[in-house]
C-alpha cells in the first residue's frame, strides 16, 4: 500500500492514491488541483 502523511491547515493526513480527502481551510475552487509542497 502507498501512502504520504501530509501536512495541511495545520493538521497532519495520510493520503493514498486514488482517494479523495476534504481538507479544511484550503482556499480553492471545487474541482480544482492542488499541489502539497509540504510533506511530514
Amino acid at each position: 500500500m502507498t501512502y504520504a502523511i501530509i501536512e495541511t491547515g495545520g493538521k497532519q493526513l495520510r493520503v493514498e492514491p486514488g482517494h479523495f480527502y476534504d481538507i479544511e481551510l484550503l482556499s480553492t475552487q471545487p474541482d480544482e488541483k492542488v499541489t502539497i509542497e509540504r510533506y511530514c
